[in-house]
């Protein structure tokens, strides 16, 4: 067996990524590097290092018999002002073949195997294996790296008088010496890689600096500790928890659309899916999948939109189920109630389910990365399975927030019982705010979904009569769901998005998260037959129009026998290619707005009571509120960032009531007078500073709800505070 065929295979896949990004971005990486002071030369290196170690001269032997394989990776001679020795490098390793970094090095220089083969000499490197009969073959680019084993010291004495060619032109060496040649070129080509990411990051956040303007915020900040927490559930009327799920569907479909056309939402949340795949937690013997390559990126935002996607499907399918038992109520149908009430019930705890898994993906490699393994060769849903490898009880004393975290990644941790975890939270998080900062950004973005959707059944279990789960009733929409979900999952490793994405962060550039998300588009119409928003409207719809039809089909029956229960019959099996054109048909055909996410980019008013508001109300407020609101509907893309307490304060200013809900969440409520009888709810974010992307998420949600835009306030004369 070939074993170093996997350090090959990731070998090849760093060559062609720094060679991409090198195409791409060579006159900014030049121009960049050469601006950089030794000192801020002296931190990019180290950051692209473990622990930010790395070897103080060619000579340094602190790191062992890393000197003896990279000596040229040292911060003498790569920091070295006035010094093109890391460009040359660079270079190298990015417009030469690997044959070609084989035989020769910078310059002209040592190749490879020269330097290995020396350095085994001269500095007694030894391999920590013995690989008897074994030779690794790096004759052309098809089979580098190749190894080879004889069965015995006979066949090897034949096989090296067949390939004396090979071995007299050195090309083919012992498998212990071409462990070294790989691991030397391996090594190189990853630092490189990761320090060009870190360069083209430099050079973007150069580009655009942050300023935060600082302000006096007691009073912002004491009036915001004021405020309590009610974790007690509301029984709430039917149009209200409608209403509620209108709101999230609507925050949520403000959001995909956000990462479908803002570089500032696109870009750090890619990020944040692409560093917490399962495949980079460590297994039993502390082994992580070699999955650092570029192409994951591609898979990271197809992977990330999709998620978006399907949460505001489901949000969107359980306010159409809420608003069909509002129309029902009128028609005093209880047989299609009990339906209703049960598809609600089933898809809630799958919405928890998902928002859990989300969760736990974050958890287990942000705050509770030492306490979770990956189980070697076994997946769920396509993943890496990754379990908890303590109790959370017996962390209790040790990290009280640990424990709480911990608890609600458990399997057995349902949404009833997930209820008392995060009020546990929202309280220890309460008497000592500055644990709470410990949380990581995608956790802590998480846990407010988490929040929503147990804060949202614990209303519904309150105010309807809902039934426990049932796994054969009421799962049509779920099982289709789930199967339509695989369908686009198996596009993901189809789309190439490196040309926008290499690194990450060139999504901030110009046209680029444009650029990739019309490629994912086009992947997926071609492949699915009509984009993402229209496949799950297509779903929800369908789903809907056939639960209207079972009931009918009950009542119809329900003479001959009352105690006839007719189950969603299945849809006709249709084959898939004429599926997919069919869905092509309706594509072309479909108005520009019409999708999920489309529908909601214009924040253009949604009735004429918001049109009347927006044109002719003018409110005077502070100066302060006159500030916040400005920087949230007039100017979101300057880089400004405003505290939460501020907003708070200045939403308090407009006479709304603040409602604390538990897991950070927050409902604001409109006054009596106000020509919008709509609350809202909105995630406090990480931090407490509401920035980048949120300050559009937020503008536009305000935008929507309330029709507010920069010609809505004015600073009044009488009070400038």
């Amino acid at each position: 067996m070939d074993t170093l065929q996997d350090k090959t295979d990731i070998l090849k896949e760093l060559h062609r990524d720094l060679a991409r990004k090198y195409q791409l971005h060579k006159v900014a990486i030049e121009e960049t590097w050469r601006s950089l002071g030794r000192k801020k030369r002296e931190q990019v290196i180290k950051a692209g290092c473990a622990e930010g170690v790395v070897l103080k001269t060619p000579m340094d032997r602190s790191l062992g018999v890393v000197c003896h394989i990279i000596p040229e990776w040292n911060l003498r001679d790569l920091a070295e002002l006035g010094s093109d020795y890391l460009l040359d490098h660079l270079k190298h390793r990015a417009t030469n073949s690997l044959c070609d970094q084989y035989a020769s090095g910078v310059h002209g220089g040592p190749g490879d195997a020269e330097f290995i083969i020396n350095s085994m000499r001269v500095n007694r490197l030894r391999p920590t294996h013995a690989y008897p009969y074994s030779f690794t073959y790096f004759v052309n680019e098809e089979r580098y790296g190749r190894s080879f084993r004889a069965s015995d010291p006979a066949y090897y004495r034949e096989m090296m008088d067949k390939l004396s060619v090979g071995v007299e032109a050195g090309v083919i060496v012992p498998q212990y010496t071409g462990e070294f040649i790989i691991e030397r070129q391996l090594n190189m080509l990853q630092l490189l890689n990761i320090l060009v990411g870190d360069i083209l990051e430099l050079r973007s956040s150069l580009k655009k600096k942050h300023t935060q303007q600082e302000k006096d915020e007691d009073t912002a900040r004491m009036a915001l500790r004021s405020l309590s927490i009610d974790p007690k559930p509301e029984k709430l009327p039917l149009t209200e928890l409608a209403s509620r799920a209108l709101d999230h569907k609507t925050s949520l479909e403000e959001y995909v659309d956000l990462c479908r056309t803002e570089p500032t939402c696109l870009a750090p949340t890619v990020n944040l899916w692409y560093f917490s795949r399962p495949e980079l937690v460590p297994d039993e013997k502390g082994r992580v999948l070699p999955v650092i390559t570029d192409k994951y990126i591609s898979i990271a935002i197809f992977e990330m939109v999709h998620n978006a996607v399907i949460g505001a499907a489901v949000w969107d399918y359980l306010h159409r189920l809420l608003q069909t038992l509002v129309d029902n109520n009128k028609q005093n149908d209880r047989a299609y109630r009990t339906i209703i009430l049960q598809e609600i019930a089933n898809i809630s705890h799958f919405e928890y389910r998902r928002v859990q898994n989300l969760f736990k993906r974050f958890v287990q490699m942000g705050t509770g990365s030492k306490h979770f393994k990956r189980v070697f060769g076994a997946y769920d849903n396509g993943h890496s399975r990754v379990i908890m490898k303590v109790k959370p009880d017996t962390l209790t004393r040790v990290d009280p927030q640990l424990h709480y975290i911990l608890s609600l990644c458990r399997v057995e941790t349902d949404i009833s019982r997930a209820i008392d975890w995060i009020q546990k939270l929202d309280q220890f998080h309460q008497t000592r705010p500055l644990e709470e900062d410990r949380m990581c950004l995608g956790e802590f973005n998480i846990f407010g979904e988490l929040a929503i959707i147990t804060s949202f059944f614990s209303s519904l279990s309150r105010s309807l009569s809902l039934p426990p789960i049932n796994s054969k009733k009421g799962q049509t929409y779920i099982t289709r769901l789930k199967s339509l979900g695989n369908d686009i999952e198996s596009l993901k490793t189809k789309v190439d998005l490196l040309e926008f994405a290499t690194p990450i962060n060139n999504l901030l550039e110009p046209g680029m998260t444009e650029g990739a998300i019309n490629v994912l588009d086009q992947c997926i119409v071609e492949n699915a037959g009509a984009d993402l928003a229209l496949l799950y409207k297509e779903l929800n719809e369908d789903c809907l129009l056939d639960m209207q039809e079972r009931n009918e089909e009950q009542k119809a029956t329900a003479a001959q026998n009352a105690n006839t229960v007719v189950e969603l019959r299945n849809k006709e099996n249709i084959c898939p290619a004429v599926q997919v054109e069919q869905r092509k048909e309706k594509q072309k055909t479909r108005p520009a707005h019409s999708s999920i996410y489309s529908s909601v980019a214009p924040a253009s008013p949604a009735n004429s009571s918001i049109k009347q508001f927006e044109e002719h109300s003018v409110f005077k407020v502070k100066s302060a509120t006159f500030e916040i609101f400005t920087i949230l509907l007039f100017k979101p893309e300057t880089k400004k960032s405003i505290h939460w307490s501020a907003f708070v304060a200045a939403m308090s200013d407009m006479k709304f009531s603040i409602l604390p809900k538990f897991g950070s969440v927050y409902t604001f409520l409109p006054p009596h007078d106000c020509n919008v009888q709509k609350s809202f709810t909105f995630h406090r974010p990480h931090g407490s500073r509401i920035e980048g992307f949120g300050l559009l998420w937020l503008g536009r949600r305000l935008k929507r709800v309330y029709g507010w835009d920069e010609r809505s306030f004015s600073i009044a004369k009488d009070n400038k505070a």
